[in-house]
C-alpha cells in the first residue's frame, strides 16, 4: 500500500526526499522504505518513544511485533530500511546515534536462487508465438531478460534510445542509478526487432494521444509496461509452456547467470553484466554449479558410488 508522504513524521518526509534526490532510488523502492517507516513509526509512537534519538530496545521491540507476519528475510529488510534512516539522521545532524546498529539481523536461511534447465528456458522464451502486437511484445521482452540478465524494473525502464541492436547491446539504469552496458543475443535481437517494427508500431497507430513513444515496451494502452504486467504475462506463458511451477520475472535473471557459468563463463564477468556490486553476490550462483556438477560426477564417474 502506497502510503501518504504528508502524514509521516518530517525526519521520514526529509528522508524520503534524500532517497530520490540522491540515493535515485526507484518509485517502487522508495514505497517499501516508507511502508516500514510508517510501521515503525507507528510503533514508537503507540509505545511512548520518540522517532528521534529511539533506542535499541524499542527497535527489537518493533521487530518482535513484525515477526508474527514476516519471516527472517523480510525482519532483514525492514531492519536495514531502520538503519539506513537512522544513518541518514546522523548524516544530515538530526541525531547523534543510530540505534539499529546494535540490533542483529534474524538469521537468514540459506536458499539457492531457482534456476530452470536450459530446455525449459527455451520453451519458455519461444511460447509467444502469436504474430499479433501482444505476442511479439511478450516474446521480445522474454527474450531481452534470458538473454541479458534484466532486473524487471531494468527492463520495463528501458527506452528505445537504450537498445543498439546494430551492436547488440542495451545500455540498463540499474540499481542506484548505476549505468551499465550488457549484450543482447542473436534471437533476443531478432524478436526485439519484430516487435519494434510490427507489433510496437501496430499497437501504438491505434492509441489515441503520445502514450509513452519513448518506452520500449508498451502496453495496449500505449503506456509502459509495469513489472506487475510482466508477471502476469509471464503467468500466462509458464502455462503456455508446460512447466510444472510458478515462474517469477527474476527467475530468467537466475538462469541467465547460472547457465552462462555453466558453460564456462567467468564469474567476475557475469558480475559486471548482472550488475552486482559486490562479487559475493554472485558467488551463490557458484553453488548452483557445483551442485550440478556433482550430479554429473555421481551419474558419470565409474567410481562415483561405492558397490553395496
Amino acid at each position: 500500500m502506497d502510503q501518504d508522504v504528508a502524514a509521516l513524521p518530517e525526519e521520514v518526509q526529509r528522508f524520503s526526499r534524500w532517497l530520490a534526490g540522491e540515493r535515485r532510488a526507484s518509485p517502487q523502492t522508495i514505497r517499501a522504505y516508507l511502508a516500514d517507516l510508517a510501521s515503525y513509526a507507528a510503533f514508537l509512537s503507540s509505545a511512548g518513544v520518540p522517532l528521534v534519538p529511539s533506542s535499541p530496545a524499542a527497535v527489537r521491540g518493533w521487530l518482535a511485533g513484525e515477526s508474527a507476519t514476516n519471516g527472517p528475510t523480510s525482519l532483514s529488510r525492514k531492519l536495514s530500511t531502520v538503519r539506513t534512516f537512522h544513518r541518514f539522521l546522523v548524516k544530515e545532524g538530526l541525531s547523534t546515534v543510530n540505534p539499529a546498529r546494535a540490533v542483529q539481523a534474524p538469521r537468514r536461511p540459506h536458499r539457492l536462487p531457482e534456476v530452470l534447465p536450459e530446455a525449459d528456458v527455451a520453451a519458455l522464451v519461444e511460447a509467444p508465438a502469436d504474430p499479433g502486437a501482444l505476442g511479439l511484445r511478450d516474446r521480445a521482452f522474454l527474450e531481452l531478460l534470458y538473454s541479458s540478465g534484466l532486473r524487471v524494473s531494468e527492463l520495463t525502464g528501458l527506452d528505445l534510445d537504450d537498445l543498439d541492436l546494430p551492436g547488440g547491446l542495451v545500455r540498463v539504469l540499474g540499481k542506484g542509478g548505476k549505468e551499465r552496458v550488457v549484450p543482447v543475443g542473436g534471437p533476443a535481437r531478432e524478436a526485439l526487432r519484430r516487435w519494434i517494427e510490427e507489433g510496437r508500431a501496430a499497437l501504438l497507430a491505434g492509441v489515441d494521444g503520445a502514450g509513452a513513444r519513448g518506452a520500449l515496451f508498451v502496453n495496449y494502452r500505449g503506456g509502459r509496461l509495469s513489472a506487475r504486467s510482466v508477471a502476469r504475462r509471464l503467468d500466462r506463458w509458464v502455462t503456455a509452456a508446460g512447466l510444472p511451477r510458478h515462474v517469477h520475472p527474476h527467475v530468467l535473471r537466475h538462469c541467465f547467470a547460472t547457465h552462462l557459468l555453466g558453460n564456462g563463463a567467468d564469474l567476475r564477468g557475469i558480475q559486471e553484466l548482472l550488475g552486482h556490486a559486490s562479487l559475493s553476490t554472485t558467488q551463490r550462483y557458484t553453488h548452483l554449479d557445483w551442485k550440478r556438477l556433482a550430479e554429473v560426477y555421481d551419474r558419470a564417474h565409474p567410481r562415483a558410488r561405492s558397490e553395496p
